[in-house]
């Protein structure tokens, strides 16, 4: 495994590879790696020879009153775990993303409007900018989202798809802890007593889910689960939605491809969670 920090040299490799006839998955993430981010590797690693884990925390995706000086920040225990892992073939930490005179943006739209944007405007746009840039300086075949931000992963997608980028998404399924909270590096900021109560936001989606099944109406069943989210300690609610599960768009009855989604502020920790019915 070796560390690459120039976009010149990390097309290079690249190149290496395709020339020998291998092929390449890109593992986009801001690092403080977890067993999430390890599956995300692993299933890069199921799908292409050779495995890219880029570490970079992106600035535009960050509002001003959001969390990038505190984000964390562990490179060297990143490298290491990614060494025991023994699937990852190369980081890919660029020194330098944005220069000073940077003026283009991707503003996305589609699957990228409400939900996340409805309470942060700009992420989409942060995170569609990044991830082009990173589809340049890292050509690979195969990119690797988790499907914990399942908002993301069809914004990519719909991006690749309109841009014509050649190359291909692979969602990997949501990994979660033994109660259920979906795995985050934003989870280190709970508090014990936070942490206790943070499977409720998975809970409630099950118990969505059952009782949309059973025939609730999909309006009760969302009141009642903003109801359970907010009583059990819980801040503030950005949004709990029935949705399409390709285009997003609000279901106002049970479908066959259909996702809730929620988004939750614990303490100063922000959730988001999901679940495909």
């Amino acid at each position: 495994m070796n560390l690459i920090t120039q976009k010149t040299a990390m097309q290079e490799q690249i190149a290496s590879w395709k020339s020998a006839g291998l092929k390449t998955a890109l593992v986009p993430t801001m690092g403080n790696l977890h067993d999430g981010h390890l599956s995300l590797v692993e299933t890069a690693a199921r799908h292409a020879d050779k495995v890219v884990v880029s570490i970079y925390v992106n600035p535009t995706q960050f509002a001003a009153h959001e969390d990038f000086d505190s984000y964390p920040r562990s490179y060297n225990a990143d490298s290491e775990i990614l060494r025991q892992l023994g699937c990852c073939d190369s980081i890919y930490s660029p020194k330098m993303m944005y220069s000073d005179s940077h003026a283009t943006m991707i503003v996305p739209e589609g699957a990228a409007t409400g939900l996340e944007t409805a309470n942060r405007p700009h992420f989409f746009t942060g995170v569609s900018t990044i991830v082009m840039k990173l589809f340049h300086h890292v050509p690979a075949d195969i990119a690797v989202f988790g499907e914990k931000d399942f908002q993301q992963i069809l914004v990519v997608k719909q991006m690749v798809a309109d841009l014509d980028v050649p190359i291909q998404i692979i969602a990997s399924p949501t990994i979660r802890d033994h109660d259920g909270l979906a795995l985050s590096s934003r989870n280190s900021y709970l508090t014990a007593e936070q942490r206790k109560i943070a499977p409720i936001l998975h809970a409630t989606l099950r118990q969505l889910g059952d009782d949309i099944h059973a025939g609730m109406p999909i309006d009760t069943a969302i009141q009642a689960g903003k109801e359970q989210i907010l009583s059990s300690g819980f801040h503030s609610l950005d949004y709990l939605s029935y949705c399409n599960g390709t285009d997003l768009s609000p279901l106002s009855s049970l479908s066959e491809n259909s996702v809730l989604l929620v988004a939750a502020t614990l303490g100063s920790t922000r959730l988001i969670d999901n679940l495909r019915l």
